[in-house]
């Protein structure tokens, strides 16, 4: 009976490691054939932690200060927008409307433009927004949302901040407002990458497939087949304004090491020559990994200084 047992339960794992083994190699055939897939990959629109989130209430998720709306770039397109005032002013906004926040425009402080969903901007396809991401949709929203603040702010300054995959959004975009001969006061990117080739290649989820043979043919390829790059290398070479770049040496999402390769193709750049460009490392002993370099005690320290 003992044996009878084994065999049974080795037939069992067998069945289970071939079953692991065809969804193995199917995922890259699946990719290849069907390019939609690898873009829903990159972006993660259909991701939403936590499930049950109402982004049309951000007072709930103790956001007292934030209040959301809605801009159409396009006929039929509505993109949502959380607009947050700087902590002097949490107190005073408890309640108010709209015509409250658009009055806080003319106000002392400098703004900050967050062209992702991280933190202001919801792009197409994310949260609340209508339609399908993609990169050139995305940039041509933060196009329209900083014209649409510009005109609001006047002569104030005016920032832009990135992070992660919104790093290279708001590459893209001061890139085009750099070209124009408009552009923004300063550009802070928080844990940035080079391009979204070698950003996929190092992330954690190809891990699994990075010493695949044809890796590169299945996956990255066909990032490039959607039309997706974020060449914030390429962008730098373009850009005219001071530049801060920020990361914790202990990220994995987007490693260290991309940041700062990032940091040293801009200090060769001749268009950000004269202007301010900054790299600040955060120690792995700080644990702030990808996202909670927000809760740096030095960061508005860092932020005055770099402009």
């Amino acid at each position: 009976m003992r044996v009878c047992s084994r065999y049974g339960l080795m037939g069992r794992l067998k069945r289970i490691l071939l079953w692991v083994l065809g969804v193995y190699i199917t995922i890259p055939f699946l990719v290849k054939l069907c390019p939609s897939i690898q873009a829903k990959l990159v972006f993660l629109n259909f991701v939403r932690l936590p499930y049950f989130i109402d982004l049309k209430r951000p007072q709930d998720h103790g956001l007292n200060h934030t209040y959301n709306f809605y801009l159409q770039p396009e006929t039929g397109v509505n993109i949502g927008v959380w607009h947050t005032v700087p902590d002097q002013m949490w107190k005073e906004a408890q309640g108010k409307d709209r015509e409250w926040y658009d009055s806080t425009f003319k106000s002392p402080y400098p703004v900050t433009i967050h062209p992702f969903f991280h933190t202001s901007l919801v792009v197409p396809g994310w949260g609340d927004s209508d339609g399908s991401p993609s990169e050139s949709g995305m940039t041509s929203d933060a196009l329209f949302l900083y014209q649409w603040m510009k005109e609001r702010v006047g002569s104030k300054p005016l920032n832009v901040w990135g992070h992660s995959l919104g790093t290279g959004v708001a590459t893209n975009l001061v890139r085009r407002l750099c070209d124009r001969g408009t552009p923004p006061n300063s550009l802070v990117l928080e844990s940035p990458f080079t391009n979204i080739r070698e950003e996929a290649k190092s992330h954690p989820f190809s891990m699994v497939y990075r010493y695949l043979p044809g890796f590169e043919w299945f996956f990255l390829d066909t990032i490039s087949a959607n039309d997706i790059r974020f060449a914030s290398d390429e962008n730098v070479d373009h850009i005219s304004c001071p530049l801060l770049i920020l990361h914790a040496e202990d990220d994995s999402v987007v490693p260290f090491h991309l940041g700062k390769k990032l940091y040293n193709i801009a200090s060769q750049s001749k268009s950000l020559s004269g202007h301010k460009l900054q790299f600040i490392p955060f120690p792995v002993s700080l644990a702030y990994k990808h996202k909670f370099i927000y809760r740096s005690p030095e960061l508005p320290h860092i932020l005055r200084y770099s402009n």
